[in-house]
């Protein structure tokens, strides 16, 4: 190991060209990849920082983020190399109970791919389901066909631009035309660095006709200092393509975490999405799915449950493009502690897109007096037959219910639990994977505080 390399090693902190030329090359990457990167990175520098001027941005603060502190990737040492000792990749799988019945499984650790599995059935048919740095060395045409491109262009944002200079693990999912593959797929990704960024890329790619069901989840522990993930998901649905799509996010408490997920669906495609989250000290998800195709149809469902000063931020965007679309969203959030939770979503209807049937809505639970939720639903429509409709509820747990539970032997704690249950019920009830179901009712058992 030179002194040379151990200063450049050292020097990396923040993000910078150099950072994305480094990691290139640690990576041995081609240089149609690295030249990816830096325009990727020319965008970046280009895009201004976002301000709460911005109506996105208007309820997000992030000063408190400081971006030049982080190392810009993990998984390497000093040397270059990457550390022999690994914690149990076991631990990646926590987040979610993977079960013994899986169609296959990609676990990473701070960049790292520990295990790829397939199932054979599934490969034999076509199939492929990998981490992402095997996908752009094996199948380099799909990927540069689809890998931020058309749902979410390296140009899409700052903080997306950042994400396509740095990207490092992921997974990737291709399903053949006609294939149906019901065991779920799933990919955990789980960091272990303080101070480290973590850039996690999942791109799935259903053909006409196929059908799967994938599964994300990301976990860390809370470490010392401040931790930051960039994550982006890619949907491609071709013409009835379906895709039954869970992810969970429980990050360590001082992590900053920031996805971006598009979903592309042509005609009669089928999209049913789930998305919780749990974890870190602030998270900003925005969520989108493009109706572009006659008769397609995406479920959007979200639970959120904020503890202590966790600071959540959901944006969703249902955009119908082509007539006869549909869209249902049932976006749920709890809050206790100091919480602060905010949801603002857009039903937005082209010209030309008749007969769109679109519902939102947004519900909050207040279980302190401490804690804030906001709530913004808007509809933006520009065709005259439509029914699109949308509700925002935010309330606190009535002393009532809690009395009339405690007054018949129920304790407050579990009296809690049981309002705050019911409260998702109608959420949980839509997702017909029964092990996802108890994952969450225990995850809603350890925030109030059972």
């Amino acid at each position: 190991m030179s002194a040379t390399t151990i200063d450049t090693m050292a020097a990396l902190t923040g993000f910078s060209r150099e950072a994305v030329e480094e990691l290139s090359r640690l990576k041995g990457e081609p240089n149609w990849v690295r030249q990816q990167r830096l325009a990727a990175w020319a965008v970046y520098e280009a895009l201004p920082f976002p301000q709460r001027t911005d109506e996105e941005w208007r309820r997000t603060d992030l000063r408190a983020l400081k971006l030049d502190r982080l190392r810009p990737f993990q998984g390497f040492g000093l040397d270059g190399h990457v550390p022999a000792a690994l914690a149990d990749p076991t631990d990646a799988a926590a987040t979610v109970t993977a079960g013994d019945l899986n169609a296959g499984v990609v676990v990473q650790q701070d960049a790292r791919t520990l295990r790829t599995e397939i199932a054979p059935e599934a490969a034999a048919q076509g199939v492929i389901f990998t981490d992402l740095d095997t996908a752009f060395r094996d199948h380099g045409d799909l990927i540069r066909q689809h890998f931020m491109t058309k749902a979410v262009p390296s140009d899409f944002g700052k903080f997306e631009a950042l994400h396509a200079a740095l990207w490092q693990g992921g997974s990737f999912l291709y399903v053949p035309a006609g294939v149906t593959v019901e065991l779920p797929f799933r990919a955990f990704v789980r960091a272990t660095e303080a101070g480290g960024s973590v850039f996690s890329h999942t791109l799935a790619v259903l053909e006409e006709g196929a059908e799967a069901f994938l599964v994300d989840a990301y976990g860390s522990p809370s470490l010392d200092g401040q931790g930051f993930t960039s994550a982006v998901v890619e949907h491609v649905l071709a013409a009835d393509a379906k895709l039954r799509y869970v992810q969970v996010q429980d990050w360590g408490r001082n992590v900053w975490s920031f996805m971006t997920e598009r979903s592309l669906l042509a005609d009669d495609a089928t999209l049913n999405s789930l998305h919780v989250t749990l974890g870190a000290r602030f998270s900003k998800s925005s969520i989108a799915a493009r109706l572009q195709g006659k008769n397609s149809l995406a479920e959007m469902l979200g639970i959120y449950f904020g503890d202590g000063d966790q600071f959540f931020d959901h944006h969703t965007w249902q955009l119908h493009e082509s007539p006869y679309t549909t869209s249902d969203l049932e976006f749920k959030g709890a809050l206790k502690g100091s919480a602060r939770s905010v949801y603002s979503g857009l039903i937005k209807v082209s010209e030309g897109a008749q007969k769109t049937d679109a519902y939102q809505q947004n519900r909050n639970l207040v279980l302190s007096r401490t804690a804030r939720a906001d709530s913004i639903p808007n509809l933006e429509i520009g065709a005259n037959d439509v029914r699109c409709t949308h509700g925002a509820t935010i309330s606190q747990v009535e002393e009532e219910h809690l009395f009339y539970l405690q007054a018949r032997g129920v304790p407050r704690t579990e009296a809690q639990k049981l309002i705050v249950e019911g409260f998702f019920r109608p959420v949980i009830d839509r997702i017909p994977v029964e092990e996802i179901q108890g994952f969450l009712e225990s995850a809603i058992a350890r925030k109030v505080g059972i």
